[in-house]
């Protein structure tokens, strides 16, 4: 790798970091949008909660299934090749959901180009895992982490807003279109990438499944990984799971795709100043710190469920906001410093895996739950199970004790 040395502890002087960033800022903004395209368009079209949750479980459960086999890829070959073939994947699935929309053809056909969506989905993010161990280190790793993640919830900020103008105004294909054509120019920035070439295999290496089982052995053998994996999904399946549903449902009816919008765009606000703070802020023992701020995650939905306004929606999202991001870049850091290199994205797809699969069961139960129970009933629940569940890891004293070394020592 032609950049090196000072590259490593500032990343930003690294080509292959910039262009990385770049390729994430383009992919993310388009990304970013969407989700409330999407949500609204289908509503638009069918009236029908059912229908919303079809569609988006549609393209979260072949990206649950892909995790593993994704973490194995990642660790197995150069990450910067799969982001490429993934980029251009999820692009061209993204376009065919853009001509449904914009053609309004039934909404069935988005279900098979959705699953494809998810496939690319789950084999890219375990790849976005391990890549930042590849392109910075020692203290460059949570700068790194940091600017990511600030570009990821500026990216959230202008997304959802811009999505929520452009679905009422000329529908929601457009903002659909707009991803596809991201994807497409993200993968031309991380063929920009150098990363060394991966180890040349031998014939004593381990075969795929054995791979994932060696991931599988590392991951079950940590407390402080699985207890905050365990967390993660009773907070998805209780908190995301239903405010991904309930979330648009009650918008369509109330504050509208602006509104709403509005809502994902102060989240996104909260988080983007937390990860600029993120860039110079090194706690020595965070996790319990960050685990403590993650069950103000659930606030939002419990005040979905109280009838918030637009307002008090919005305030709420912006310190969730500040407290996943928070969380985020602590749990990135630590695990990049904690984890060898070698097993990041395989150990990296068993915690997104664990934790991913109660949401696709919540998004299908969520509408029956709702009508049987009450929205109001199954918001406030849902959000106050998932905000006790984040503070039950701390019961862990090997995560409590976990640190992260400043420069230098």
């Amino acid at each position: 790798m032609a950049d090196t040395g000072l590259a490593s502890e500032r990343p930003l002087r690294s080509a292959s970091f910039r262009w990385f960033l770049g390729g994430q800022s383009i992919s993310l903004l388009g990304s970013a949008m969407s989700p409330v395209a999407l949500a609204f368009a289908v509503l638009e079209a069918t009236g029908s909660a059912a229908w919303l949750a079809a569609v988006t479980t549609a393209a979260l459960v072949p990206m649950v299934a892909a995790l593993l086999l994704g973490g194995g890829v990642a660790d197995r070959h150069r990450r910067d090749s799969v982001l490429r073939l993934t980029s251009v994947g999820a692009g061209l699935t993204q376009a065919g959901v853009a001509c449904v929309l914009l053609t309004h053809q039934h909404p069935a056909f988005l279900l098979p180009l959705c699953a494809f969506s998810g496939v690319f989905q789950g084999l890219t993010k375990p790849a976005l895992r391990g890549i930042v161990a590849n392109l910075a280190a020692g203290r460059g790793i949570q700068r790194a982490s940091s600017l990511l993640a600030s570009v990821r919830n500026t990216t959230k900020i202008i997304g959802p807003t811009t999505a929520g103008l452009l679905t009422a105004s000329v529908g929601g294909g457009w903002a659909i279109a707009a991803d596809a054509v991201s994807f497409l120019l993200a993968a031309v920035c991380f063929a920009r990438m150098s990363l060394p070439d991966r180890p040349q295999r031998t014939a004593d290496d381990p075969t795929m499944l054995g791979a994932l089982r060696e991931g599988w052995g590392y991951f079950s053998s940590q407390p402080w990984i699985w207890a905050v994996t365990l967390a993660f999904a009773v907070n998805n399946g209780f908190n995301l799971g239903v405010w991904q549903i309930l979330g648009p449902v009650v918008a369509n009816g109330t504050i509208g795709a602006r509104g709403w919008g509005l809502v994902l765009s102060a989240r996104g606000a909260g988080a983007l100043l937390a990860s600029v703070v993120m860039v110079k802020l090194t706690v020595r023992r965070p996790m319990g710190p960050a685990l403590a701020s993650m069950s103000l995650a659930a606030v939002p939905l419990i005040l979905l469920g109280a009838g918030a306004d637009t307002l008090w929606l919005a305030a709420a999202s912006f310190v969730a906001g500040v407290a996943t991001e928070f969380f985020t870049v602590v749990w990135e850091t630590v695990n990049t410093t904690h984890i060898p290199e070698r097993l990041l994205s395989r150990v990296g797809a068993h915690d997104e895996f664990w934790s991913f699969v109660p949401i696709p069961v919540s998004q299908l139960s969520t509408p029956f739950l709702a009508a049987a129970f009450g929205t109001a009933s199954v918001a406030v629940l849902g959000g106050a199970t998932a905000a006790v569940a984040m503070l039950l890891p701390l019961l862990v004293p090997a995560l409590r004790r976990i640190e992260i070394h400043r420069q230098g020592e």
